[in-house]
């Protein structure tokens, strides 16, 4: 007889605003038994928890995972190994296991690095996703206009690492929208600044969320403290 195996499910939960998860996101969030999410940092709720602290009840078990914010290889990959096997834990008993995932599982996210490393160990194992909604496309919804349109090219970039790329991509990108873009915000806005572009650019930080901040013009925000969930738009055409 074959063992029963769990199934994981990756489902998106947005960027902040928990009214923003699709009714099949809700559904299963409420129905599976144990709901995994990344820890926040330093003890604190993280962003998921909160979001998810809306649909989830007691009855079922959290399932915090760390997930370090750093860029050391063996660090992440210690921490991605060590969450698969909490939750191989769950799934090897039978029980199904939720991963809440802020904006869209399929969308540079978290969990798709715990599911490949499942998946490399327990190909037998079921993985499901439940698309979202990922910030760029509520970016768009803030600012009130549409990311792009007719024949616009769109770039998206999840991290940058040499702000010149930026310079090459606005070749042939009409729009380009930069996640995560604190810790090289400066250079940016500098960059910005020499290519007349920052009247043309908006900053959204912590989208959707209670402590939401828009600036639809750059021009005079240069030295802005922002944090990590902060996104970029540049219209460059």
């Amino acid at each position: 007889m074959n063992k029963i195996i769990g199934t994981l499910y990756g489902i998106s939960i947005g960027p902040g605003d928990p009214e923003l998860i699709t009714l099949k996101g809700k559904r299963l969030l409420k129905e599976v038994p144990v709901i995994a999410f990344p820890t926040g940092k330093a003890n604190k709720t993280g962003l998921a928890e909160q979001i998810i602290s809306f649909w989830v009840n007691e009855q079922q078990i959290k399932l915090p995972l760390y997930f370090p914010y750093v860029k050391d290889k063996k660090q992440l990959w210690e921490a991605w190994k060590k969450a698969a096997c909490n939750v191989e834990n769950y799934l090897h008993k039978g029980i199904d296991v939720a991963f809440a995932c802020e904006g869209d599982v399929n969308f540079f996210s978290t969990f798709t690095y715990l599911a490949q490393f499942i998946l490399k160990k327990y190909p037998q194992i079921s993985i499901k996703t439940v698309s979202g909604v990922c910030s760029p496309i509520v970016s768009a919804s803030t600012l009130g206009v549409p990311l792009a349109f007719y024949s616009q090219n769109l770039a998206i970039l999840p991290i940058v690492h040499n702000v010149d790329d930026i310079k090459v991509i606005m070749r042939w990108a009409d729009v380009i929208v930069l996640l995560k873009v604190s810790s090289v915000y400066i250079q940016i806005w500098d960059i910005l600044k020499s290519l007349n572009l920052l009247h043309k650019t908006s900053l959204i930080i912590r989208a959707t969320q209670l402590e939401e901040r828009v600036y639809k013009d750059l021009t005079n925000h240069r030295y802005l403290s922002i944090p990590y969930f902060s996104l970029m738009v540049i219209q460059t055409n």
